[in-house]
């Protein structure tokens, strides 16, 4: 697989719920802080979004879509003087799919929701993001609207197989939405997922993911990019915001936990799958990247 597609089923987004929104006259509803993702895609009309700690708000129009990494609470409104209503109180009264009335309906339409994540590194995916993304309406957002448009149809008309075409549903959604982000920002951010929109990175990188146990060396890594070890290095370390071997051991890290984990290998099974022949070099590792030995580590997961 590549970077993104192994770094999205080790985190394995899993609970999620998405319905409509039809708001009239003067309304705000508020969302307090939590760690789920959240997304809105207005579809007629405008809205603001005001969010935690950012000073000014944002103006959403009819086709452009918000993506909240979370950890901040925020408010959606037709005005800012207007007396919020509880959101997380307000939308559970709905089925899921369905559209939730405000005031009547008529002025702002759209489509809202959240995913969460079972796995436990989702902080490498949200570390990289700021606290909004915003993609705006324009060609070529085809494949994000159709996302939002069936997975919509499939919460609000059950049929077998349902839940789990809704989960990919919520997976193709993020995953639309963080292309864009990273084709339309690669320029502007390090971090391995801005990386991934360099060819030169991704091909190392996917090979790192490919490979995990394979015995990197900066000269091997730098041939797969087709530049000097020199040149390689500094560019890594420009695009991705750590040294090659440091995201190397990060990702055979958080590979070795999702294995010790849920896999239930053992740690002398694990470690030669992920570089390591001495098991006291993989616990050394281990510790240092997750912040427990792996047997402690494989204990608490256990119970």
């Amino acid at each position: 697989m590549d970077p993104l597609s192994d770094i999205l089923s080790i985190l394995r987004p899993n609970s999620y719920g998405f319905r409509g929104l039809d708001a009239g006259g003067d309304w705000a509803l508020a969302f307090a802080a939590d760690d789920a993702i959240k997304c809105y895609a207005i579809t007629e009309g405008h809205c603001w979004l005001a969010i935690e700690d950012i000073a000014a708000p944002i103006r959403l129009e009819a086709g452009d879509f918000a993506l909240l990494p979370g950890g901040k609470s925020y408010r959606l409104h037709s005005a800012a003087d207007v007396a919020p209503i509880d959101a997380y109180t307000f939308f559970p009264a709905i089925p899921p799919g369905e559209i939730a009335m405000l005031n009547g309906g008529g002025a702002c339409t759209g489509v809202g929701g959240y995913f969460d994540f079972a796995g436990m590194h989702a902080g490498m995916l949200l570390g990289m993001l700021p606290p909004v993304v915003i993609i705006r309406a324009a060609e070529g957002r085809e494949d994000l609207r159709w996302s939002i448009e069936r997975l919509m149809r499939e919460l609000r008309t059950p049929r077998p197989g349902g839940t789990l075409l809704a989960e990919h549903l919520t997976q193709a959604l993020l995953i639309e939405a963080l292309r864009l982000h990273l084709t339309e920002h690669s320029a502007e951010h390090s971090g391995w997922l801005f990386a991934l929109a360099d060819r030169q990175m991704l091909a190392v990188m996917t090979a790192m993911h490919g490979e995990p146990g394979r015995k990197w060396t900066l000269e091997s890594l730098a041939r797969i990019a087709g530049m000097s070890r020199s040149s390689f290095a500094a560019r890594f370390k420009q695009r991705v915001g750590e040294p090659a071997m440091d995201y190397l051991t990060r990702w055979r890290m958080m590979l070795a936990a999702d294995r010790l984990a849920n896999a239930g290998m053992s740690i002398a099974v694990v470690a030669p799958t992920v570089g390591y022949e001495s098991e006291s070099a993989f616990g050394a590792a281990f510790k240092r990247v997750i912040g427990y030995s792996p047997r402690q580590f494989a204990r608490g997961a256990a119970r």
